[in-house]
């Protein structure tokens, strides 16, 4: 008996019949099911075609009926001419009417996860009984299947492309319906949303600059912005601050107060005013420091899916990040390190932003601006980013003392942009408040 268990996947052949004819009575139901039922949710071959078949006719605005779904299927190879009407139609006498089609689907979709666990303990199983890999590999990988069969995310097959059209339809009605709640993250300034359309869901943005540039400071407004305009969970991973300093530094750029004064505790009455407000506007933000030394991609991840709502995950910075195995050097480790960071970003479904120092190559040149090959380790870096953004002063090359308390120029270089064009913005920074401003003056770069 327990092995005939084993051996037996769960599914339900009414549910399934009963989802099936409830489409045929009412199509308009399909409307219903399709944004969580796809075709490798039916257990019985002959019920994915049909569900195939039906979103077919779907997107292409024909009429679903026995008629033209047999139709349908006899073109693909599914029936002959003299075959399956008779099922069709017992499809649609197995229910009454479509009233119940949504329990239908859930019975179904219910089933369809079992299975795909079932499938991921086996994987499981597999890989630990060989003893082949790292036990935290291992670890990682378990974690990483169950966690895609809890989002829903069935790792095992392809996606038929009439289930991802499905999905492609419904995105462009809420596009037309409403354009802010599927575009792009924005990085709160607008002269540089303008250039990039907004940060993707699944982006990797990758921020070079040499040190000292303000790359964590950018980075830094850019988390605050995306907290206070989304309301979402923003990740900030410090490998090289403490996350006190983190915090001074976002306080400082707020409140507009001096951070060298923060350091020293020299406040005026009116710069405590200004704490005091800044600190309330970010205690209602969902910022999540991390400040541990050394992460790696796989105990970010791993921190990273205990956390729902997730807007923008930052990292500072991919230099001093580890890797999960041992590599013959640096070059190799950083560049499995940036392919994790994209997978990463591609699972969870969020823009990641990963500063990165750049080698030596602007001070050697007559035009100190960086460029895609400054990248420092690898150049698989530039390969896996989705945008390359670099930060450069003039001011940081001139040998003359600076004056803290003036704003300066800083060019922000969209080096490499996988969406749109590249091209340079100015904006405005304020080192004594490590704060970059957007500026009037953004005529492109020639």
């Amino acid at each position: 008996m327990q092995d005939e268990l084993i051996r037996k996947l769960p599914f339900s052949m009414p549910a399934e019949q009963s989802l099936l004819g409830a489409i045929l009575i009412d199509p308009s139901a399909l409307n219903e099911v399709a944004v969580t039922i796809k075709a490798d949710d039916f257990y019985l071959e002959e019920h994915k075609q049909i569900y195939l078949a039906m979103t077919e006719l779907f997107l292409a605005s024909h009429e679903i009926d026995v008629v033209t779904l047999i139709d349908r299927l006899v073109t693909s190879g599914v029936y002959d001419k003299s075959g399956g009407e008779d099922y069709l139609r017992t499809l649609s006498e197995a229910v009454p009417d479509a009233l119940n089609v949504k329990d239908y689907a859930r019975i179904v979709k219910d089933k369809s996860v079992l299975r795909q666990l079932i499938v991921a303990a086996n994987e499981i199983s597999e890989s630990a009984y060989s003893e082949q890999e790292a036990v935290t590999a291992v670890l990682d990988h378990a974690e990483n299947l169950i966690y895609q069969v809890a989002q829903g995310r069935d790792t095992q097959s392809f996606r038929h492309i009439q289930d991802v059209l499905q999905t492609f339809y419904d995105s462009l009605h809420q596009l037309q319906e409403n354009p802010e709640a599927v575009a792009g993250t924005k990085t709160g300034f607008s002269a540089l949303d303008q250039v990039l359309a907004g940060m993707g869901k699944t982006d990797l943005i990758l921020v070079g600059a040499r040190p000292g540039m303000g790359k964590t400071s950018f980075a830094l407004n850019i988390a605050s912005n995306v907290a206070k305009q989304t309301g979402k969970k923003v990740c900030f991973f410090s490998l090289e601050m403490s996350a006190e300093q983190v915090v001074s530094r976002m306080v400082s750029s707020e409140a507009l107060v001096n951070n060298y004064a923060l350091r020293t505790g020299k406040l005026t009455p009116e710069d405590w005013e200004h704490l005091a407000y800044a600190a309330s506007e970010l205690a209602k933000c969902n910022i999540l420091i991390d400040d541990t030394s050394g992460m790696t991609v796989t105990a970010m991840k791993a921190k990273l899916r205990r956390e729902k709502d997730l807007g923008l995950v930052v990292i500072d910075y991919l230099g001093l990040m580890q890797g999960d195995k041992r590599a013959e050097n640096r070059v190799q480790e950083v560049s499995a390190i940036s392919r994790a960071l994209k997978i990463m970003a591609k699972e969870l479904g969020v823009p990641i932003i990963c500063c990165a120092q750049l080698s030596r190559g602007p001070e050697s040149r007559t035009d100190n601006r960086p460029q895609l090959s400054d990248l420092r380790d690898s150049g698989a870096i530039e390969q896996d980013a989705d945008t390359v953004i670099f930060l450069y002063r003039s001011e940081y090359y001139k040998k003359e003392e600076k004056n803290m308390n003036e704003m300066s120029i800083a060019e922000i270089i969209v080096a490499k942009n996988r969406h749109g064009e590249t091209r340079t913005v100015r904006m405005g920074w304020n080192g004594q408040f490590t704060k970059f401003v957007t500026i009037e003056d953004n005529a492109p770069s020639q």
